[in-house]
């Protein structure tokens, strides 16, 4: 669960340090207060969408850091390995900081993270329903994005997709080879023949390198002759050759040396020079010997040259790049002979519907039975939201074959006895959608693994009864995992098990957001002030702890 939240200048939030507890916990006050707003600081630190609006003005960076219980054996655990990410002490310390240009940087336990990572690893520790989230069952994809999720049906749902985007592809390619096969074989025939040449070419680019460097010493060998000779000479002739007057000046400084210690280090230079000097003949000598005159090999190899500047000229292209010229010739005639066949690509595009109609049926039948159990315990669940005689229907349609199956999922609603069903989007009130939302969003939120659950004025548009049998079923669900719910109902706080305050104060000629831990007594007072507004009697504080005690 949630151990903690630290929150450093964030929007009207100057620093706050909170311990959280376990069970049902409800943050109440006024409108404007800052209640959603602690929602959006855990949201950001989880790695939500951040902006830099949400520095608090004239500070540099906002600054949230969440400290979660961390089973050992759990799967953040695991995954936390696979990442190389520390994991210790039984605790996963998530932080963000939020500068006013706009710049994020995330960590968890300590180690900078992308914000992909930061966002994988919040998704195993909290789940939060927003104020509007009941809006989004309203659309298809989210209806059928939910069944899924209840059914355990995600992976297979994205097999799916991809048979189909394979069936379709094949199809295509069918359609093209039937509809393109003249101008195809011309393409064909055209890029075998250039292929070919390429391949009677026989260019490789290592190759080029050392038949270049040949041509060159070839090219310049009167030269190369003319140069060797007369440092040869200059080496090793004559008696002012250099390496004999190297060893004779070694030989007389080392004679000096004896007199003067002073000359050891020259004649330690004249002694390296010489042998240097010696080495370097000899080298010379052997280089001379190997080089030679050959205009046969010459003219070979400037046959080769021009014969692959030919190809190069051609196709437009460097020599270097002759290769890949190649592959792409290969790639494109590979994909056209892949369409040269109608028959095999019928068959290939036949057996790839196979395989989709096999995938779709298998995913149809994990989808039926979740959306048997969802229509049922939402139909149960209208029952006591003031919807009695109502009733819910997951409906799976049959259609044409897509990417998502081959079924549409729409969720239909009978609010009153004797209505006929009909699409949510259509008949549900602004009231009864919040009302199935909220038994959607918690219903679905009871199935997850994830251990704190946060609900942001979910309640909105309920009130009277139906609000404290709302309450009753976020405390239900609170003995299971940690839940948070941002109310501005009595009935829903009076069944937390915890409640905050959050209050606005004036400091500095600038607005700030506080929350103060209520016990008993102070809880009576806030919820005489959710039922009774400015004048608060002593008969509202009597009903405030007659609803406190029914817990």
């Amino acid at each position: 669960m949630l151990r903690s939240l630290t929150i450093r200048d964030f929007v009207i939030v100057d620093r706050l340090d909170l311990e959280f507890g376990a069970g049902f916990g409800a943050l109440t006050g006024e409108t404007g207060a800052g209640k959603s707003i602690l929602l959006d600081a855990l949201g950001l630190v989880l790695g939500g969408r951040g902006e830099a609006g949400m520095v608090r003005t004239g500070r540099e960076r906002a600054d949230v850091a969440a400290e979660f219980d961390l089973p050992a054996d759990g799967a953040l655990a695991t995954w936390l390995a696979e990442q190389a990410l520390p994991a210790e002490d039984g605790v996963a310390i998530l932080r963000r900081t939020m500068d006013a240009g706009g710049r994020s940087r995330a960590w968890i336990n300590g180690v900078t993270v992308t914000l992909a990572q930061l966002r994988a690893a919040g998704e195993w520790l909290a789940d939060i329903h927003g104020q509007h989230a009941h809006h989004a069952l309203l659309r298809p994809d989210a209806q059928r994005a939910l069944v899924d999720s209840l059914a355990g049906a995600a992976a297979q749902a994205a097999e799916v997709a991809r048979l189909h985007r394979e069936w379709q592809r094949l199809l295509q390619l069918l359609r093209s080879a039937e509809a393109d096969s003249a101008s195809s074989a011309r393409e064909r025939e055209l890029l075998s023949w250039q292929l070919q040449e390429l391949e009677e070419l026989g260019f490789d680019a290592e190759a080029w390198q050392e038949l270049n460097a040949e041509h060159s010493r070839l090219a310049h060998a009167a030269g190369l002759m003319e140069g060797a000779d007369e440092a040869l000479a200059a080496l090793g002739e004559g008696e002012l050759a250099v390496c004999s007057m190297l060893r004779h000046l070694d030989s007389r400084v080392a004679a000096l040396a004896d007199y003067d210690a002073g000359l050891v280090g020259v004649r330690e230079l004249l002694g390296a020079a010489a042998i240097q000097a010696d080495e370097a003949l000899y080298a010379l000598r052997r280089y001379r010997e190997r080089l030679d005159l050959d205009p046969q090999r010459l003219a070979e190899l400037e046959r080769r040259i021009a014969t692959v500047m030919d190809a190069a000229r051609k196709h437009r292209v460097s020599p270097d790049e002759l290769p890949e010229l190649a592959r792409q010739w290969r790639t494109r005639l590979d994909a056209l002979e892949a369409t040269a066949d109608p028959a095999r690509l019928a068959a290939a595009a036949a057996a790839a519907e196979g395989a989709f109609t096999a995938a779709a049926a298998r995913l149809t039948a994990l989808r039926q039975p979740a959306a048997r159990r969802l229509a049922d315990e939402i139909t149960e669940a209208m029952q006591t939201l003031a919807m009695a005689g109502g009733r819910f229907e997951v409906a799976l349609e049959s259609c044409a074959p897509a990417a998502t199956g081959v079924e549409l999922v729409e969720f239909r609603v009978s609010a009153n006895p004797g209505q006929p069903l009909r699409s949510l989007a259509k008949v549900a009130s602004g009231g009864e959608l919040s009302r199935i939302g909220l038994a959607i969003q918690v219903m679905a939120s009871r199935d997850t693994a994830v251990p704190t659950l946060v609900f942001d004025e979910v309640d909105v548009g309920i009130g009277g009864r139906v609000a404290e049998i709302v309450g009753k079923l976020l405390a239900r669900l609170g003995r299971d995992r940690q839940v948070l719910c941002v109310t501005h109902l009595p009935q829903v706080a009076a069944c937390a098990d915890w409640q905050w305050q959050i209050a606005k104060r004036e400091q500095d000629g600038a607005t700030l957001s506080t929350v103060t831990a209520l016990d008993e007594d102070a809880r009576i007072e806030e919820i005489a002030r959710m039922l009774g507004g400015v004048n608060i009697t002593a008969t509202t504080r009597q009903h405030a702890a007659e609803m406190l005690g029914q817990r």
